[in-house]
């Protein structure tokens, strides 16, 4: 079997989220935004999908570097096809980002499921068959009864757990452009209005997103172990792995969850290991550059007997989730008050992630992904030139 074709259409769909000026979601009008279907096909007609936005599926990249290494290679290889484009990276000048690389590995892999009749959870280990979610929410903003106080959020995160099930529960707070963000004093209040809230048995966490200096994240991790936090994650900048080095030797409750976004995939993972940088290993299908790279980190994190966190939502991440064994909770978001999650867009017949009442996400059954594309969707809302 051989990989014939590699093909995307590009389509609208409809959205109520929005982003601001630094890249973070928010609830918004209704609005068209795009989405690319990207395909990989054998010579037996068998095909491997993703949905990924067009920046991940750039026709460019994909006729300079992905099509030359894709085409008539064995899709069963797919350790050799990661190697030959992650060895494009550095002589495409890295235009072939991780996020690319991520989309073709996701594909591939959607096609191996597809080709051996398999979930890919079970391909890759298949250790549970459903995973407590916790719910992760939006970054804080100035709208009314959104997430403009810490009032908002412990009324939302009250919510979660109690009416919807979640058993645990991830806070993002403000950040730029919201005026006086980032400041620890308000993620404190925010994250003691949310214990308050929950009660004490419930886990909690926080991402602060890396933008304090270390007096500042020592105050705030210091706190977050008075209010029984369960992790804290990019409090600082991830280049400095030395500063992680001495937020974590200097917290004794707080767990130091990393890295999330610092570059250098399954590689950097082992140098935070190494230089004992983090109490819990990170990783993530688009941090990483795919599911390959994510099940790499999360052997090494059980190797040194660490628990390995997944980054994001999605059946990539999903998958990865159930495959392991060293992992807690699967990340379903992000949610926001005025956002109903559940409802899938357009282009899905059903969320990758559906949730019971117990808060469990359940891994599906069907071959690949098990993303319930909606085909005739795509058809009938492409872009046309």
């Amino acid at each position: 079997m051989k990989i014939t074709d590699v093909s995307t259409k590009t389509f609208v769909y409809t959205t109520n989220q929005m982003k601001d000026s630094d890249g973070h979601s928010h609830p918004g009008p209704p609005r068209e935004a795009k989405m690319t279907l990207f395909t990989i096909t054998t010579d037996d007609g068998t095909q491997g999908c993703t949905v990924v936005s067009p920046r991940d599926a750039r026709e460019d990249l994909l006729a300079n570097y992905v099509r030359p290494v894709l085409i008539g290679a064995d899709p069963m290889r797919t350790e050799k096809i990661w190697y030959a484009l992650y060895k494009w990276q550095r002589g495409s000048g890295f235009a072939l980002d991780d996020r690319t690389l991520t989309t073709v590995d996701l594909a591939l892999w959607d096609l191996v499921g597809k080709i051996t009749r398999q979930p890919v959870w079970k391909l890759l280990g298949g250790y549970r068959d459903k995973i407590l979610a916790y719910g992760s929410t939006m970054c804080g903003d100035d709208l009314e009864n959104g997430l403009a106080t810490p009032q908002d959020y412990a009324r939302f995160a009250e919510w979660l757990v109690k009416e919807r099930g979640y058993k645990a529960v991830k806070l993002h707070t403000w950040m730029p452009p919201i005026p006086g963000a980032p400041n620890v004093k308000s993620d404190y209040l925010a994250c003691a209005a949310v214990r308050e809230a929950v009660g004490p048995d419930i886990p909690l966490m926080l991402d602060p997103n890396h933008w304090y200096s270390r007096a500042d994240t020592l105050w705030l991790g210091q706190k977050l172990e008075e209010l029984g936090y369960l992790w804290m994650e990019e409090p600082m900048e991830e280049a400095s792995i030395s500063s992680y080095q001495w937020l974590s030797g200097n917290l004794q409750k707080l767990n130091i969850l990393g890295p999330e976004t610092m570059l250098g995939k399954h590689w950097t993972r082992a140098e935070w290991v190494a230089k004992n940088a983090c109490d819990m290993v990170r990783t993530g299908v688009w941090d990483v550059g795919g599911i390959g790279p994510s099940m790499k980190v999360a052997r090494l994190a059980e190797s040194f007997g660490m628990s390995c966190e997944v980054h994001g939502t999605g059946a990539g991440n999903l998958a990865v989730c159930a495959a392991i064994q060293n992992t807690t909770y699967y990340e379903r978001g992000l949610l926001h008050p005025f956002i109903d999650y559940d409802k899938p867009p357009g282009y899905l017949k059903r969320i990758d992630d559906e949730m019971d009442a117990d808060g469990y996400v359940h891994l599906r059954e069907d071959a690949g992904l098990g993303q319930d594309i909606d085909f005739d969707y795509i058809e009938g809302h492409l872009v046309t030139k």
